[in-house]
């Protein structure tokens, strides 16, 4: 059975790489598909048991969201969202705030719910979806007028903890486990308590990263992975919001700067795409198609009611205020208010709690959420067109800590009595524009160049270039074996996969031409 599971396993995410290619082309989330995948999975019995364990449910994907909101804190490049952080800290907070209230309102007084479940709603689509919002803006490369991207990056990835808080709120109401006063110290608990945590194990993630030098790249892996874990598992057993110390944990450490940390985006980015599609996955096996017919049409108004009047009334709410923000703008952010997987997994809570709810809260949210990610997420560049706010020039990746602003390559040569650079000051190298000497080893001395510096015999120089970047070219490198047919031969009479445009013989680097003859132990590099 393990083993079929193992495979079914591979499969699935043989499939979501496939999906993601093909989504990508057409303009469609990735995530929809997921979750579309995993519905299928669940109702063609490919599966060799049934999913119906909601609380296993619950529990891993309070595991996935944990990776998710670190990574959304980890990833984010503080110097780029800093000048924003106020209004996206309000639309995170307030903002979510009021979505649940005229979200409620609308449930009590025109779907005619009970006051509770409408709450319970409410604070369950509260919030929206990081990993939606960041994977479109960064698929579409969607560079927006007025720092509109990294608001949204940054209110999507800060405003789970606030709608889990809202969620449990709501919850202890409606079990009676909690009054208006106890609410209220639950809540200011939650956030000092969370916050609290999240600055002590932040400063220590720090100080130890700085400080102690941790062998081998793998370990520092594993240090950040057990990281993310304690920084949720410390203030939730205390009493605090888990997600809140998460993602602040995250942000802190994501901006300092520590050996191996460009393996750690890549082992992070890794982890959280694996983390969004077994999430969504998961959450299709749940869905119950039998029940989509009842729950669609209040799925539907609940979609518009966000869409039209609570998402709104929030953006506007937060950000008329501060006076330089434009309603096109303003409409632009409340249109990317996608709901996503955090609220399906907070109607799970509902559904794994002993509170008397009427409503099947899971399906509806489910098919909202379906909605909101076909329908906004496939909407969102052309509305962003339509509402003249993209910006040709503005690169929406220079928010994300995996963006470096000039990708530069070093490399060295040394100077030798032969070099038409020996002797020579470094202004009087006619570099070009992008190539320059940055330091010089003569010796076991450093020498920082500078215009007058003269380049002696024996000088190892260091040159710094722009690295090359190219979407089509692919650089190879092949030594040539004992058993080839190269050998002996000139380049123009051996057809080739590639171009050869280096060839390193020994000690001597040869721009090659098509009689250049090959031998055995040449080391080619190749343009494909």
């Amino acid at each position: 059975m393990i083993t079929l599971i193992l495979l079914i396993g591979a499969l699935v995410l043989f499939i979501s790489i496939g999906l993601n290619n093909i989504s990508t082309r057409l303009g469609i989330p990735a995530l929809l598909a997921f979750l579309l995948l995993g519905a299928i999975f669940g109702v063609t019995d490919v599966i060799p048991f049934q999913m119906d364990d909601f609380r296993f449910a619950h529990n891993f994907c309070t595991c996935a969201l944990i990776f998710i909101m670190f990574y959304g804190g980890f990833g984010t490049r503080w110097s780029a969202v800093r000048h924003i952080a106020t209004e996206a800290g309000l639309l995170a907070s307030v903002g979510v705030v009021i979505t649940a209230a005229v979200t409620s309102l609308l449930c009590y007084f025109i779907l005619g719910w009970g006051l509770i479940e409408s709450l319970i709603l409410g604070a369950i689509v509260s919030s929206t979806d990081a990993a939606s919002v960041f994977s479109i803006l960064r698929t579409k490369k969607l560079g927006l007028k007025n720092n509109t991207s990294p608001m949204l990056q940054v209110e999507s990835g800060s405003n789970d903890p606030m709608a889990y808080m809202l969620t449990i709120g709501m919850l202890s109401i409606a079990d009676g486990s909690a009054s208006g006063g106890k609410l209220a110290l639950m809540l200011l608990m939650q956030i000092g308590i969370g916050t609290a945590c999240g600055l002590v194990i932040a400063k220590i993630a720090s100080l130890t990263l700085q400080k102690v030098t941790i062998k081998g790249s793998g370990y520092i892996s594993l240090f950040i992975l057990a990281l993310a874990v304690a920084s949720y598992s410390i203030p939730d057993i205390l009493g605090g919001n888990g997600y809140l110390s998460v993602y602040l944990v995250g942000m802190i450490v994501g901006n300092q700067d520590f050996k191996d940390k460009k393996t750690i985006v890549n082992f992070f980015d890794g982890i959280n795409e694996l983390m969004q599609v077994l999430t969504f996955f998961l959450i299709g096996l749940l869905v119950e198609p039998s029940k989509m017919p009842n729950d669609i049409i209040p799925a539907i108004l609940i979609f518009l009611f966000l869409l039209l009047l609570a998402r709104p009334a929030a953006v506007f709410s937060v950000l008329a205020p501060f006076r330089k923000y434009s309603f096109k703008q303003m409409a632009f952010v409340s249109f990317v208010g996608l709901r996503g997987a955090s609220a399906i997994v907070f109607a799970i809570m509902c559904i794994n709690g002993d509170e008397p709810i009427q409503q099947d809260l899971f399906n509806i949210v489910f098919c909202l959420v379906v909605i909101s990610i076909a329908f906004q997420g496939s909407m969102i560049p052309w509305v962003a067109k339509k509402l003249d706010m993209i910006d040709k020039h503005s690169n929406v990746l220079k928010s994300f800590n995996d963006y470096t602003e000039d990708h530069l390559h070093f490399s060295w040569v040394e100077i030798t009595p032969e070099s038409n650079m020996c002797g020579k000051q470094v202004h009087e190298i006619n570099f070009p524009k992008n190539v320059l000497i940055a330091l010089i080893l003569r010796g076991k001395e450093q020498i920082i160049a500078r215009g007058d510096t003269v380049l002696q015999p024996g000088d190892k120089a260091i040159i710094v270039t722009k690295a090359f970047e190219g979407s089509d070219a692919i650089f190879l490198e092949k030594t040539i074996k004992p058993t080839s047919r190269r050998i002996g031969k000139k380049i123009k009479e051996v057809p080739g996969s590639g171009i050869i445009i280096l060839i390193r013989r020994g000690d001597k680097n040869i721009i090659p031409n098509g009689n250049t003859v090959l031998y055995e132990g040449d080391h080619l590099v190749l343009l494909r």
